[in-house]
């Protein structure tokens, strides 16, 4: 195979606008609950790995983005890889805008090393331990909603949206064209 007939496969796999390969696969909106890591039973999932979009025990596995606990103050914390001493690699930042308002996940400064308090309500957005794929070392990105914290069963119900496609910022149902 030619130099000029890989480079044109190349350019046909990307999209041109971002310089990605195509997106394949379609962002959705899911639920899920997540147990405080303080209080609640070990085999209770506190954590949530967002490149496959798993809710894992914490004590079987540490490859995880994020994990949820209640401090003894009894606030409700979202905590990054940092915040736990599991290396600096995810990050979180919050949102005044309302989840369906938030279309595309934002550049600047994520929260990588402290707990983000959160409430019924909360929306905040989240980007993954960095990943190797075709457009290099990239993030996986999403959004998250706290629909409901149960303080009795240390528990967070969540809405998300996760784009599981390599490098893309889109934060809307469907598939993602940025």
């Amino acid at each position: 195979m030619g130099l000029p007939l890989i480079a044109a496969l190349l350019a046909a796999a990307c999209d041109n606008t971002i310089g990605l390969p195509a997106a394949s696969l379609e962002n959705v909106v899911d639920t899920i609950s997540l147990f405080a890591l303080d209080g609640t039973p070990v085999s209770a999932p506190s954590g949530y790995v967002v490149q496959s979009k798993e809710v894992v025990r914490t004590d079987l596995r540490s490859d995880f983005d994020l994990a949820f606990n209640i401090t003894p103050a009894g606030q409700a914390v979202l905590l990054p890889t940092g915040a736990l001493g599991l290396g600096v690699s995810s990050g979180l930042q919050a949102q005044v805008a309302a989840f369906d308002a938030v279309t595309t996940a934002p550049t600047g400064q994520y929260v990588d090393t402290l707990p983000v308090a959160v409430d019924s309500g909360s929306v905040v957005v989240v980007h993954s331990r960095p990943v190797s794929c075709l457009a290099g070392v990239v993030f996986y990105y999403g959004k998250i909603e706290v629909l409901a914290i149960d303080t009795i069963a240390r528990r967070a119900d969540l809405r998300l949206l996760i784009d599981q496609n390599c490098g893309y910022r889109g934060l809307e149902p469907g598939l993602p064209r940025r």
